[in-house]
């Protein structure tokens, strides 16, 4: 007979299997569709989703209320932390503070656009010759007002990823006995794992995911590095909308 203890701890294990692969699979396969598609000559591939032809504006809606889906999993993240004593506001969830968050944030995303350019750089030559390798998902020419869109998706997307791959992920790795290192590790190995449908181009998100895991780590507030990812993936989101 396995002791309360350890029925705990396997108990523990399993939910946080079941809330990873939850959160993971719509995701991941969303992903490797995508590639796919690239890697097929796809050429319509649009980050935009048309559901009414001819009708930006209702596009522009239906398209934030099919993303809102990619968030069903953060309710039950957050409850099952707290039936364990992890309330939000343990996990540093609070009215975003200039001091205490933004300009943290703003100097999280300042080096997360700096590494990711280190890291590019060595890719040159391939980028230059083999574009293919590297998949990206454009947005195509649609209205200026769609940055509502990307801020929209930019917020759902920050505050998913970083409540289940650093907020629940992390913390429930450290009551099962992870060491940190490890705990990074995969954490930041889920978070790019569903980036894969850029190609070689995943490799480009792993400095700033790097950092937007130490940051949880090191401050225990989940605020900071939601804050700087809305932050980064709304600057990317609303430069590609501009720049057609």
């Amino acid at each position: 007979m396995p002791s309360a203890e350890e029925a705990s701890g396997r108990g523990l294990a399993a939910e946080t299997c079941f809330v990873e692969v939850a959160f993971l699979l719509p995701g991941v396969a969303a992903a490797v569709d995508v590639l796919v598609a690239h890697l097929g000559g796809v050429s319509d591939i649009n980050r935009f989703p048309t559901v009414v032809p001819g009708h930006p504006v209702e596009n522009l809606v239906l398209g934030i209320l099919s993303y809102l889906a990619v968030g069903a999993v953060v309710p039950l993240a957050l409850l099952l932390l707290a039936r364990t004593g992890q309330s939000p506001a343990e996990l540093g969830l609070r009215v975003p503070r200039w001091r205490g968050d933004v300009w943290p944030a703003i100097g999280i995303i300042t080096g997360g656009f700096g590494l990711t350019l280190l890291v590019a750089l060595p890719f040159g030559v391939l980028l230059a010759h083999h574009s293919g390798l590297f998949g990206q998902v454009p947005t195509g020419h649609v209205p200026k007002y769609y940055i509502i869109y990307g801020l929209a998706i930019s917020a759902i997307t920050a505050i998913t990823e970083e409540t289940l791959v650093s907020g629940y992920l992390l913390t429930r790795l450290e009551q099962l006995g992870w060491s940190p290192r490890w705990a990074l590790l995969l954490s930041l190995t889920l978070r790019t794992s569903y980036h894969v449908y850029y190609g070689l181009g995943f490799l480009f998100t792993i400095p700033v995911g790097y950092l937007l895991t130490r940051s949880f780590q090191k401050h225990r507030s989940l605020t900071r590095p939601i804050v700087a990812h809305f932050l980064y993936d709304a600057i990317l989101l609303t430069i590609s909308i501009l720049a057609p």
